[in-house]
């Protein structure tokens, strides 16, 4: 596998309201692991949640939020495209998501050399489950019937996304934003490791059956342990500005990870926490101080360089394209850095 030692990509979404503008920014900051930009300004169909929602048998769109509406014939449609493999019936419209179409053409117009991989994302099925709920008020992530139904569904917009961008010759990153997980092992979520490590698996494993890498984003503090046990995954994506210190504690568990070729992508440029005077220096140091943490851990440090990925801690779709641009300069320059560095 690529050493990255210290390449860059992106979450997710951008505040853009001009998706040529936010393609601009992409190709401009991040041009070794470039990303499909969602942009929920644009439209609010461009959310995280809703994005992924079409063919999604019996979640209805209604004023701007998404309801449960069983329906039994929907939902033998709906298995019946899984079963005859209709990618196509599972696409993410233009509507749904200008930002993917936009970067596709532009893909069309570059000469790509210093293109690794190509980075696209779904909402995570334990994230999207837990924002709907039914007519009684209870979130779909305790319908394990549904659950299976909402698992199945988001591996088709992930393979989707893997023949959509097939006529480029790149290998395809698909991202599982998880920021649900977060919650795991509090008093607030019904999940057990079992359900984690079940639904996450088979998404993964089908995303990687069908020729693609898998990553796992989670930007709150969670049990990064569970993430490690999943052998269909690839990169780990953590806010390494704002969690470092926790994150560390899974050592152990990150040195087996990495041995196996996994991959960490340190969301060190921080995005909720951001105030413009965080500098270059700053954050190859913070990087280079877990470096050191993880190897008192007894994690080998080329295993911990080779693997290293760059990000901002989180998506930027709630900020300003100025705030944002600013992020990926940062990030641009760190990753830079970094790459120097190592």
């Amino acid at each position: 596998m690529t050493k990255f030692k210290g390449l860059s990509t992106g979450i997710g979404s951008l505040p853009h309201e001009d998706a040529a503008r936010a393609v601009d920014l992409v190709f401009k900051y991040v041009q070794n692991i470039p990303f499909w930009p969602q942009l929920p300004r644009r439209d609010f169909r461009e959310g995280m949640l809703i994005q992924f929602s079409e063919k999604i048998p019996c979640v209805r769109l209604i004023d701007k939020g998404l309801y449960f509406d069983p329906n039994e014939d929907e939902l033998e449609r709906f298995y019946a495209k899984i079963i005859e493999q209709d990618l196509e019936y599972f696409k993410i419209s233009k509507e749904f998501a200008l930002g993917l179409y936009e970067f596709h053409r532009r893909l069309k117009e570059r000469s790509m050399p210093q293109i690794e991989f190509l980075k696209g994302q779904i909402t995570g099925p334990f994230t999207f489950a837990a924002s709907i709920n039914d007519s009684e008020g209870l979130a779909l992530i305790n319908n394990a019937v549904y659950m299976q139904v909402i698992i199945k569904g988001l591996i088709m917009k992930a393979l989707w996304q893997i023949k959509f961008f097939q006529e480029f010759g790149k290998k395809v990153v698909i991202f599982i934003d998880e920021p649900f997980l977060s919650c795991f092992g509090s008093g607030f979520t019904p999940l057990n490791r079992e359900d984690v490590c079940k639904g996450l698996s088979e998404v993964a494993d089908a995303i990687k059956q069908a020729g693609g890498l898998v990553g796992v984003h989670c930007c709150g503090n969670t049990d990064w342990s569970i993430f490690t046990e999943i052998k269909g995954i690839d990169i780990i994506n953590f806010d390494a500005f704002d969690f470092m210190e926790r994150f560390i504690l899974y050592g152990d568990y990150f040195r087996a990870f990495l041995k196996r070729g996994g991959l960490i992508c340190w969301g060190i440029v921080p995005t909720q926490l951001f105030t413009g005077e965080e500098t270059t220096d700053l954050l190859v140091r913070r990087i280079r101080d877990g470096i050191n943490k993880l190897v008192a851990k007894g994690v080998e440090e080329s295993l911990i360089v080779d693997g290293l990925l760059l990000s901002p801690s989180c998506g930027l779709g709630t900020f300003t394209p100025e705030k944002a641009e600013k992020i990926f300069t940062l990030l641009a320059d760190t990753s830079e850095s970094i790459r120097k560095f190592l």
